[in-house]
């Protein structure tokens, strides 16, 4: 501010907001002696919000219209988790220049992190009618437009849950921002740095600077406002036993290893372990070629950041020796986003190994 798997808009990540690369980009936009601005963007880098706070200030009691100054104690405001203060210096800030983008995006962000859509919609289009090409502001915006849809189709199966068409939708759109197009996102996503700002307001503004986007992450929505009761997920574990996948004492003993070590390899983000659980002709989604389709989750599953992947209580139902289903509740962690959903899988068994045929999100 990704579906057959439901990944965290997440993935990306991008909700949380981590002020060291954006000061560290903000310090770097600075002049060489910047002073208590420079030193302020130093702690807030190191994590000392207060003594960032105290010489943003310092430095604002000599220039209070400075806009790198103001810019940064809303950084650093954020960083504190005092979101009211961070809204009111970046509204004040688009008051004061309203032809700086930056301060916009940067409340998109935090209205989406309190699931304030609408808001954030409206922020970064505010941004977009300053500054057309600004490309975070778009990509911000368009996972916000897949929030909502998201929150739209979930009401649609709240009042009908027979209602495939909007089943599909909704399969389509967690796996368009489940992780990142990331998103994801996907390492966490740092609030974005601001151009080189003139203590005055300028008569043109420079054009925005690009680093890491922050944007809310989408999850998938629940049938109603309220949480779901879940079962207690069943920890993967961090290296399955080969024994356990390679002599089990039934079938669905090979079924539970298969699946416990697909979730392992996802969560281990080690990619060609995961995609080789996925059978030759396994059914893709939205039909596209098993080239993309493994390049675009080479990228999400691949992607940097700590996740946690695992399941509840697995049911599996046998087709002769050699197909099955399994179903359970999924269970999705990272550092900042936290969903599940109900998966199933159609297995079949080939050379000695069960793969997944299809993959479904109930």
């Amino acid at each position: 501010m990704q579906s057959q798997s439901v990944y965290p808009f997440a993935e990306r990540a991008r909700l949380l907001l981590q002020s060291f690369a954006v000061v560290a980009a903000l310090a770097g936009s600075l002049p060489a002696q910047a002073g208590p601005l420079e030193d302020a963007s130093q702690s807030l880098k190191a994590g000392q919000h207060a003594k960032a706070l105290d010489l943003v200030n310092k430095h604002l009691a000599g220039q209070p219209k400075d806009a790198r100054g103001r810019f940064l104690k809303g950084l650093i405001f954020t960083g504190m988790n005092r979101q009211g203060d961070a809204i009111a210096t970046f509204k004040k800030l688009t008051e004061d220049y309203p032809e700086l983008p930056e301060p916009y995006n940067n409340l998109a962000v935090i209205y989406a992190q309190q699931k304030q859509y609408d808001k954030a919609r409206d922020a970064l289009e505010q941004a977009l009618r300053t500054h057309p090409a600004y490309a975070t502001a778009h990509e911000n915006l368009g996972d916000i437009y897949s929030r909502l849809a998201s929150q739209a189709y979930g009401k649609a199966l709240q009042i009908d849950s027979s209602n495939a068409s909007a089943q599909t939708k909704l399969a389509m759109i967690n796996d368009l921002v489940g992780t990142d197009k990331s998103a994801g996102a996907v390492a966490p996503a740092a609030a974005p740095a601001p151009t080189v700002l003139a203590g005055a307001k300028p008569a043109e503004p420079a054009k925005p600077t690009e680093l890491a986007k922050p944007a809310p992450t989408i999850a998938k929505p629940v049938a109603s406002d309220a949480k779901p009761a879940e079962p207690k997920p069943v920890p993967v574990p961090a290296s399955p036993p080969a024994s356990a996948a390679a002599e089990p004492a039934n079938l669905e003993g090979e079924i539970t290893a298969a699946i416990d070590d697909w979730l392992a390899a996802w969560s281990k983000k080690d990619v060609k372990r995961y995609l080789g659980y996925y059978a030759r002709d396994f059914t893709t989604p939205g039909k596209a070629s098993r080239k993309d389709w493994e390049a675009e989750r080479t990228l999400k599953v691949g992607k940097p950041g700590k996740i946690e992947v695992s399941r509840g209580k697995l049911t599996v139902k046998l087709s002769g020796q050699d197909k099955a289903t399994a179903s359970f509740r999924q269970s999705y962690l990272s550092t900042s986003f936290k969903a599940s959903s109900n998966k199933t899988l159609q297995l079949v068994k080939r050379d000695g190994k069960w793969q997944i045929q299809q993959e479904f999100v109930n």
